[in-house]
Formats: C-alpha cells, sequence, structure tokens
C-alpha cells in the first residue's frame, strides 16, 4: 500500500511542476513572464519545414545547410526543447572549403535551434563561428514564407558585445546582416 501511495504521489508532484509547454507559447513570452516548462514542444509541426538540406549561393560563395529536427534536446541547463540542429559547409567558388561543422555530433554543435519570433515567421538559431574573439557568434534568422515552401531566407545578426583578439580585416563565417538565399534539395 504505502509503495502504490508513494508512486501515485510522486507522479501527482512530477505533474504539478514538470509542465509542457508548446514552441508558440514560448515565442510570445520570450522577454516577457515564461509559464515554468521543463519541456518545450512543437506541438504543431512548425519546425518540420525547416528540416532538410538547403543550398545558395552569396558573394562568390556556396552555402549549404542542413536542418535536422531533435525533440526533448537540451545541452547542460535542464530545460529540453524540439529544436533544429544545424549544420553548415561553405565553399568558395574554387572549390575550397572555407568552414565546415557537418561532423560535429548534436550536443557539441555550434550551430543549433533556439526559438520561433514572436511573429511565428522565422525560426532563431545560435550560431558560433570560427573566431569567437572577434564575436563571431549570434543568431541566424531563417524564415520560409507559405507561397514559396522551397525557399528560405538566412541573415546572421552577430551578438553585440566586445571583440576580445585583434579582429583586423576579420569577416564573420556567415555574412553580416546579408540575406542568403536557399533552395531546398
Amino acid at each position: 500500500m504505502n509503495k502504490k501511495l508513494s508512486i501515485i504521489c510522486l507522479a501527482i508532484f512530477t505533474n504539478c511542476f514538470a509542465q509542457t509547454v508548446s514552441l508558440e507559447t514560448m515565442a510570445q513570452c520570450e522577454f516577457g513572464a515564461c509559464p515554468p516548462a521543463t519541456y518545450v514542444k512543437d506541438v504543431n509541426n512548425l519546425l518540420n519545414k525547416y528540416v532538410g538540406t538547403w543550398k545558395g549561393m552569396l558573394d562568390d560563395k556556396n552555402y549549404e545547410f542542413n536542418f535536422i529536427k531533435r525533440e526533448n534536446f537540451g545541452f547542460e541547463d535542464s530545460l529540453k526543447k524540439d529544436r533544429l540542429i544545424g549544420r553548415l559547409k561553405i565553399t568558395s567558388s574554387n572549390g575550397v572549403i572555407e568552414y565546415d561543422n557537418f561532423s560535429q555530433p548534436d550536443d557539441k554543435t555550434s550551430f543549433y535551434g533556439h526559438n520561433l519570433q514572436p511573429d511565428l515567421k522565422a525560426y532563431m538559431a545560435r550560431f558560433s563561428g570560427g573566431k569567437l574573439g572577434c564575436i563571431d557568434y549570434g543568431y541566424v534568422y531563417l524564415r520560409i514564407k507559405p507561397e514559396t515552401p522551397n525557399n528560405m531566407t538566412v541573415i546572421f545578426l552577430p551578438d553585440n558585445d566586445i571583440a576580445t583578439e585583434d579582429c583586423t580585416n576579420f569577416k564573420t563565417t556567415i555574412p553580416t546582416k546579408k540575406n542568403i538565399y536557399l533552395t531546398k534539395q
């Protein structure tokens, strides 16, 4: 009897404090009071449209993005989320690979989903490039218009911070504040 009562109490206690919240709810409360959550779930499959391989060109460079959706995925913090994990390969016009994180494991990646924007029209992903001391990190905004589901626009906005090393002639891994137009493969 005590064992059954303990199990029932544990289940009730866990349900009172462990809460699943939708991506849409968390997007609306990002900068306000968010409900307590242990899991942010993509209940309406909004992330699925981003999944796959996307390619495009900008300034004589080829960009290949690949996104997978991981459910109930977290890092060191206790908050688990359905999120995109990104991979990026940048190749120059003469075929030299300038950046490639395709071999990074999901839990060590430098490119992972954060949240939807409040208007639900773009998904924000954190990205860290090759030279962190020169502020080569920030948010990549992924946007797909409903009328063109096989086209995506990507823009990188680095975090505003103080450079901690000599960054003369430095350019971020993903060009800053420039749209990259991608096509789904």
